[in-house]
């Protein structure tokens, strides 16, 4: 499926950790990424050349690249009254024209000679909060229902900023990434359907088939 215009607005990486002292674990952060140029290679579960330090809930096989959409950032630049660099969600890609909250469990996108596949929502955290120095940002994230999508790297290969964006398959199950952040919120009804679903990433899965028994 062609989606009109679609391309990669920013290719972003922490090229650092940095200290964080927003949860009590007082660990080392990767949130906050910056635009980069020129050819990046996605690979290995991963981007190259971005730090990612707590790997039990960011990076691996499930969560290798995270995908916002620049039009969900300018909106909440309107919300909050301020600019929103690439990058500032955590994210390794920020796309243009491409309505990420809809997009399905387990679609695909071709960029270039990279394929990736969506797997699930992402979930706002302290750490996140802490960095936007904006408290109320996990609830307001939440009830926006903007979370961006996690993705695998199903074909490795390096690309640019600026190059397009193909949906090249979507599953026939309809749930997208803003549904499943919903459910996860609290929002039941299509629970069921959920647990169902075999494009899940693994911590999903076994979220959705014990909360729907």
């Amino acid at each position: 499926m062609n989606v009109d215009g679609a391309y990669v607005f920013s290719i972003n990486i922490a090229p650092a950790s940095q200290e964080q002292s927003w949860t009590k674990s007082g660990n080392r952060t990767g949130i906050n990424k910056v635009g980069v140029e020129g050819l990046v290679q996605f690979a290995n579960d991963s981007v190259s050349g971005d730090h990612v330090v707590d790997r039990e809930n960011h990076g691996g096989y499930d969560q290798a690249v995270y995908a916002y959409a620049l039009e969900d950032a300018q909106w909440w630049e309107e919300k909050i009254g301020k600019p929103i660099a690439a990058g500032q969600f955590g994210e390794n890609l920020t796309t243009c024209k491409l309505d990420i909250s809809n997009a399905l469990i387990g679609e695909r996108w071709r960029i270039g000679d990279l394929l990736l596949e969506v797997s699930q929502p992402r979930i706002p955290c302290k750490v996140f909060s802490g960095f936007w120095d904006r408290p109320t940002i996990i609830k307001e994230f939440t009830e926006a229902n903007r979370p961006g999508a996690y993705l695998r790297i199903i074909e490795e290969a390096m690309i640019e900023k600026g190059t397009a964006i193909e949906v090249i398959d979507r599953p026939s199950h309809g749930i997208t990434i803003s549904d499943l952040f919903a459910a996860r919120a609290g929002a039941r009804e299509k629970i069921h359907e959920i647990a169902k679903l075999s494009e899940l990433s693994e911590k999903y899965k076994a979220w959705a088939q014990q909360v729907s028994k």
